[in-house]
């Protein structure tokens, strides 16, 4: 897959979170191409184009970032709050999608800047279910911000 295609950065360490979420998008046709992070650092070397993704191109970001609260190496508020912080990736959507059920979290994710805060439901059914709403928004729906473009203004005629 070419990693500047990527609609949806899909951020989880959990194999059956991350199948359920790819079954409900690709059978959906919500997104043909997710690029599936299994920590926080892998998914901040893709976002800022670093590490292992150094040739990757800032150009492209990706169109939704689905993530989860819980995981090793740099957590789910971390890489929020890197990704709010700086200009370059502070208008893409993120959504947390996790099984916390604290307050402190959801309230520390919007404080932070998350577009959206989800719990995972245990029911698969509802699962994807959940997942097939979020992309239907996000990526169907929902109008992004454009950016690195200068609005032209019409010239008047003397």
């Amino acid at each position: 897959m070419n990693e500047n295609e990527v609609d949806i950065l899909l951020v989880d360490d959990s194999q059956e979170d991350v199948e359920l979420t790819l079954h409900a998008l690709r059978t959906e046709g919500l997104a043909n191409h997710v690029f599936i992070a299994r920590d926080g650092e892998e998914a901040l070397d893709f976002l800022f184009c670093t590490g292992p993704h150094a040739q990757r191109s800032f150009d492209h970001p990706p169109k939704l970032v689905l993530l989860d609260l819980k995981m090793p190496k740099v957590d789910g508020m971390q890489v929020l709050k890197q990704i709010k912080d700086d200009a370059r990736t502070k208008t893409i959507p993120v959504v947390l999608m996790t099984s916390s059920r604290e307050e402190r979290d959801m309230a520390e994710g919007y404080e932070l800047g998350v577009n959206s805060y989800i719990q995972k439901p245990v029911d698969c059914d509802e699962f994807r279910k959940v997942v097939k709403l979020l992309g239907l928004y996000w990526l169907v729906t929902n109008r992004p911000p454009i950016t690195n473009a200068t609005p032209q203004v019409a010239k008047q005629a003397p």
